[in-house]
């Protein structure tokens, strides 16, 4: 039977800043960026991390610099942020100008990975896994355009060089962990399999991945982390209560004078995700019949979709 683990955002805030514990972070960086060799070396300062372990918990943030020097970025989001994508930007930019020196070449700027832990499913979308950076793409041909640098080899008489590419600009990976339907397929399903159920999937093999289940697990915690740990709890389900209350006030008040802009979105939103949800049964080779009770969308609206797949 599997241990029962600590929230990994609670994790993050106390025994993931431990060097001792470093190891953790390495397996799940290695699993999400298939790089076994990451090694974390330091935690960053920076107005990113938060200054006092008693603040509310609603997000946690965590910069690290590892072996290449990059500087890697995670955060827990645990209710919606409406310019969350905004919030991004701004943390990716400011993290780059926090860490360069005044005077030095701009060619010592550090790569910024961010990794975001989303407990709410951010937009549209059919993966629970996404990846973004900025590409520069020929307008006429749709071919990527290529730049390489020279990187020097030391050698035993005289240095040699080599040309790799050049990828200066902050990568993204988003985890919408709500859309994460425990089914394991690769390494880092493994660690969204944790963040989601706070416990190791049966069969994992990633790298520290025990190690993780060992370290993490509530019952080798001591009685006054136990009773931190407590805390944080009461306080995330308080504030989760305060959030949930506030939008059932502001739904009532919008409702009061007459605002129906919301349930149009809502049903937009409804409405795709039905029509993803018949593709979806149309790929898994389901007739119209039984996607249409399990969807309650009419048959022909279903072969309609169908017809649509077909001549893409």
């Amino acid at each position: 039977m599997s241990k029962k683990l600590i929230r990994f955002d609670w994790a993050m805030k106390t025994l993931l800043r431990d060097k001792a514990n470093f190891d953790i972070l390495e397996g799940f960086l290695g699993a999400l960026l298939n790089d076994d060799n990451i090694k974390i070396l330091q935690i960053l300062e920076s107005e990113t991390n938060p200054k006092d372990e008693d603040d509310k918990f609603i997000r946690v943030d965590l910069l690290l610099q590892d072996s290449q020097n990059r500087k890697i970025f995670i955060e827990i989001q645990n209710t919606r942020e409406k310019d969350y994508l905004e919030s991004l930007l701004y943390a990716s930019s400011k993290i780059i100008v926090e860490h360069q020196k005044l005077g030095k070449d701009f060619s010592d700027i550090s790569k910024i990975i961010s990794i975001s832990i989303l407990y709410f499913n951010l937009g549209l979308g059919d993966d629970y896994l996404y990846f973004g950076t900025t590409n520069f793409t020929g307008v006429n041909t749709g071919n990527p355009l290529i730049i390489k640098k020279q990187i020097e080899i030391p050698g035993l008489f005289e240095p040699k060089y080599e040309l790799f590419e050049k990828h200066i600009f902050p990568e993204y990976y988003l985890i919408t962990v709500e859309r994460y339907k425990n089914i394991i397929k690769k390494r880092i399903d493994e660690w969204i399999y944790i963040f989601k159920n706070n416990e190791v999937a049966e069969g994992s093999t990633s790298k520290n991945i025990d190690v993780a289940e060992q370290k993490l697990a509530e019952i080798n915690m001591s009685e006054a982390d136990r009773k931190r740990y407590e805390r944080y709890l009461i306080n995330f389900v308080r504030d989760k209560d305060v959030i949930k209350t506030a939008r059932a006030e502001g739904r009532e008040e919008g409702e009061k004078i007459g605002i129906e802009k919301g349930r149009e979105e809502e049903r937009k939103i409804q409405e795709h995700e039905k029509i993803e949800n018949v593709k979806r049964g149309i790929k898994a080779g389901l007739s119209n019949e039984t996607i249409g009770l399990l969807t309650n969308i009419p048959i022909e609206e279903i072969e309609k979709i169908r017809q649509d797949l077909d001549s893409d």
